[in-house]
């Protein structure tokens, strides 16, 4: 009796640690359990009853008040640790230590993804011996990190035929974006594509950006060097239409034209073409002008009625000359701030430039512009390009910085009029009058569709004095391709886009030759364990000598 008496806190304590594992392992099973728990808190209850006196002599013991000071430290000590351990995992925060970022996103997909609304679900259809499933994975990881929108699962085409055939999967390693009734799908394991496909999906709709042609411009689907069909192939990823547009029989733009690109005529536009462009611009249109040194002068006068200055010039630079290039590459590596150069820190090459500045006197009021981009001050504006001999000239030439980008806005003038086509008040008929007189009735009879709301947009102008920097030879020289895409998505109002964009990360690897590599064998697998060896045995043979 008196065993079962000192020992019933211990019968007591296992019935409840078995109640506890039997509810764990069987679920389903909850009276057994709930008996053994019963049981358990009523052995307890009567040992403590049984054993009060001995229990309050306890109480008052020196090593019982140690015991249970260090009891509540440790339990303190666990409380802060767990606490901590809480914390971290709700507001986690990772940190990238390789040189070249590999385990982190662009700063594209960072933006893509935290200007996400809508849920995506990403099916991964790879075999379990498909090598680029980790990687897959590992990218998937890092989008989930900076959104909770992204969702995915791993499907293994050999145990799930019917989800193959339902989605119409024919190649390993296929990866289905889905986010509502829209989708899309990739082969490849890149951000670069994965990002893409993002931007894809969650575009209400495709925008179309016209190149112009018919005087001289780059060709838009060329792929020699003079050639736009890099940037054409980089503006589609983006989810962009682009196409080309003849204006000379035309006086009208397209219903769905978005950006309107004239990419370095080489002719005058005509002035029918020049006066379609200005009121597409002022009706809330965008256009980007990328010109070329002295050609297609007719655009200097049409440009200045927004308040744009063409130099009849070229932009020499002695700075390109350390950089590789020659004294008529001017390199921008500083920039002025604006939304399109925020956070953009790669320098940009414009071969054979002429200098683009904002009017200063005689500026219209429609027009609000700004320099992004200038050169260093050891550029200089040459405006003697007759003589065969380029030397800078105190009087004649324009030291640097010299600008060569402008970018602003241009007011909306849809649905003004001019005095004269303004009907005077005499000349109203009676309807007119009561029309006039019950504008709250009117605008309750007919509300405003949305449509004609994004009409008043004001119109957005960009001039380069270059285009070459966006060519099939330039267009992946250093931040020459995501200037010009940035630029676009300034333009066409995708401020979300507008970052670095997206590249395909390769590690960098040490190529060592074979004597190379048995030094190194011979130091880190050898020679270091030996002295390791060495310097223990030694340790020890002292201490036995002591």
């Amino acid at each position: 009796m008196d065993k079962i008496k000192k020992n019933l806190n211990t019968i007591g304590l296992v019935l409840i640690l078995a109640a506890i594992a039997g509810i764990r392992i069987w679920p389903y099973k909850k009276a057994i359990p709930a008996a053994l728990a019963v049981l358990g808190i009523a052995a307890l209850a009567v040992y403590i009853a049984l054993n009060l006196s001995s229990l309050k002599k306890g109480f008052k013991r020196k090593s019982f008040l140690y015991s249970s000071n260090l009891l509540l430290i440790v339990v303190l000590v666990l409380a802060i640790v767990v606490l901590l351990n809480v914390i971290l995992a709700r507001n986690h925060h990772r940190f990238d230590f390789t040189q070249a970022r590999l385990h982190s996103l662009s700063d594209q997909s960072v933006t893509v993804l935290k200007a996400l609304k809508q849920d995506i679900m990403v099916r991964c259809f790879f075999r379990e011996g498909n090598y680029g499933r980790a990687a897959m994975e590992n990218l998937l990881k890092n989008y989930v990190y900076h959104s909770s929108k992204i969702k995915y699962e791993f499907i293994d085409p050999d145990k799930n035929p019917g989800l193959v055939k339902r989605y119409d999967v024919t190649q390993d390693g296929t990866s289905i974006l889905e986010s509502g009734d829209k989708d899309n799908r990739i082969t490849t394991t890149s951000e670069e594509d994965l990002t893409n496909a993002l931007i894809k999906i969650t575009r209400s709709a495709k925008k179309t950006i016209y190149f112009l042609e018919g005087h001289g411009e780059h060709p838009l689907e060329e792929a020699d060097e003079n050639g736009y069909a890099t940037a054409k192939g980089e503006l589609e990823k983006l989810g962009y239409e682009a196409k080309k547009l003849a204006l000379a029989l035309s006086d009208t733009f397209p219903k769905d034209c978005a950006l309107l690109v004239v990419a370095g005529p080489q002719k005058d536009l005509l002035p029918n073409e020049l006066e379609t462009i200005k009121a597409y611009l002022e009706t809330g249109g965008r256009v980007f002008v990328m010109t070329n040194p002295e050609v297609a002068p007719g655009l200097v006068p049409f440009l200045r009625q927004f308040g744009v200055k063409l130099e009849n010039d070229l932009v020499v630079d002695t700075v390109s000359r350390l950089l590789g290039g020659d004294y008529f590459m001017p390199v921008v590596t500083e920039y002025d701030y604006h939304e399109i150069t925020r956070n953009f820190r790669y320098a940009t090459f414009f071969p054979f430039a002429r200098s683009v500045d904002a009017l200063t006197e005689g500026k219209p009021e429609d027009a609000t512009l700004s320099v992004i981009a200038k050169t260093s001050p050891n550029a200089w504006s040459e405006r003697q390009l007759d003589n065969k001999e380029v030397t800078f000239d105190e009087g004649v030439d324009v030291a640097g910085p010299i600008p060569l980008a402008v970018v602003g806005t241009v007011k909306n003038k849809a649905g003004e009029t001019t005095p004269e086509e303004t009907p005077a008040e005499e000349d109203k008929t009676e309807d007119e009058a009561e029309d006039d007189a019950k504008p709250e009735e009117a605008s309750e009879a007919e509300p405003m569709p949305e449509e004609s709301a994004a009409a008043k947009a004001d119109g957005r102008l960009a001039v380069f004095g270059d285009s070459d920097l966006a060519s099939n030879r330039y267009f992946g020289m250093s931040g020459n391709g995501n200037f010009f895409l940035n630029t676009v998505n300034w333009l066409t109002e995708e401020s979300d886009l507008i970052a670095i964009q997206a590249k395909t990360q390769n590690p960098r690897t040490i190529q060592l030759s074979p004597s190379q590599g048995r030094l190194m064998f011979f130091v880190s697998v050898l020679l270091i364990p030996l002295a390791v060896l060495g310097l223990g045995l030694s340790i020890w043979i002292r201490r036995r000598s002591l």
